[in-house]
């Protein structure tokens, strides 16, 4: 887990929040992508990203693993930016 040190106040939350989803598994998915991206999302993927925090945990691990179709509202880069991150990042041990 990336230190929040540096960052601004939007991104802090943004960070803490992707770590404490409710799931475990959520909490990774998120979590890792934002240690790894948080710093440098442009605004507009910012607020997609804040859309994403808002969507409930298990619809939204379905959409990145591909196990529901993702709805066009959603299907933004920023998600498939985390979904091709998701797919590629090594396991958790």
């Amino acid at each position: 887990m990336r230190s929040s040190a540096g960052l601004d106040a939007r991104r802090k939350r943004l960070l803490f929040r992707s770590w404490h989803r409710g799931t475990r598994e959520l909490d990774l998915i998120m979590g890792r992508f934002a240690d790894a991206w948080l710093d440098r999302l442009e605004p507009a993927d910012l607020d997609a990203y804040e859309w994403l925090l808002e969507v409930p945990d298990q619809e939204l691990f379905r959409w990145v693993t591909g196990e529901q179709p993702v709805p066009e509202a959603a299907d933004t880069p920023l998600f498939r930016k985390l979904r091709a991150f998701h797919r590629d990042a090594p396991p958790v041990d």
